[in-house]
């Protein structure tokens, strides 16, 4: 595939709505300072249209190809933790300074600013439920999982949980699934919304093959999406 941030930059200048992100960077590749600057710039390209989608990192091969180091997975939620708070005082504050385990910011400036004010939405990708969650609580804007219906009805309950444990409404996360289909009769798709939906998910992304029918794709858009917006 091709490499997401460079990829949405073309994709700025040749859209003028649509929403924009990637699904999600994992925090591994690039050092949290330089991924802020990425992502302001799309921002800026974009006339804040970005959406800074980010997680632990999960590809243990394509580190290891690549001589890309791949902690442990309790350090790389330790280093997600801390890149989120750095980036945010980078993309808020005239000057940023942290220390942590992983990351360190002396008297950094950053210019220009994201358009999008306080900052670009944050949606953190994150399953586990004793850490990555809690990290949730405490940086997204939007979270992103896997799972059946089921499933994330009792992962919002502990999300629900973190969140008032650092006293935060739960309802300011907008939950989010993505769902592969092919909009075929037989994925029975609007079916499946409507239970994500019931479980208590307010925000469905479709992943989407090239092999999808356009067709199917327009009479999705045109004939069931008007009925699920409310």
């Amino acid at each position: 595939c091709l490499e997401g941030w460079t990829a949405l930059s073309a994709l700025a200048q040749a859209t003028q709505k649509i929403r924009l992100g990637v699904m999600v960077t994992g925090n591994t590749y690039r050092h949290p300072a330089v991924l802020a600057k990425m992502a302001a710039t799309v921002d800026i390209i974009s006339n804040g249209r970005l959406i800074f989608g980010i997680g632990a990192g999960w590809f243990e091969l394509e580190h290891q190809v690549y001589d890309i180091p791949f902690p442990p997975i309790g350090e790389r939620l330790i280093s997600l933790d801390e890149s989120l708070t750095l980036i945010k005082q980078l993309w808020t504050q005239e000057t940023a300074n942290f220390t942590g385990r992983h990351h360190h910011l002396h008297d950094a400036p950053f210019e220009p600013k994201p358009i999008q004010q306080p900052h670009p939405p944050i949606l953190v990708g994150a399953g586990g439920e004793k850490i990555a969650l809690g990290i949730v609580a405490r940086h997204a804007d939007m979270w992103n999982t896997f799972g059946s219906p089921e499933t994330f009805r009792h992962k919002i309950e502990v999300l629900a949980e973190h969140c008032t444990h650092i006293g935060r409404d739960p309802d300011e996360i907008e939950k989010s699934v993505l769902i592969s289909t092919t909009f075929s009769s037989d994925d029975n798709v609007q079916h499946l919304i409507e239970d994500y939906i019931a479980m208590g998910v307010t925000h469905i992304i479709f992943s989407i093959s090239s092999s999808t029918d356009p067709q199917l794709l327009h009479h999705f858009a045109e004939k069931v999406m008007p009925t699920l917006r409310h």
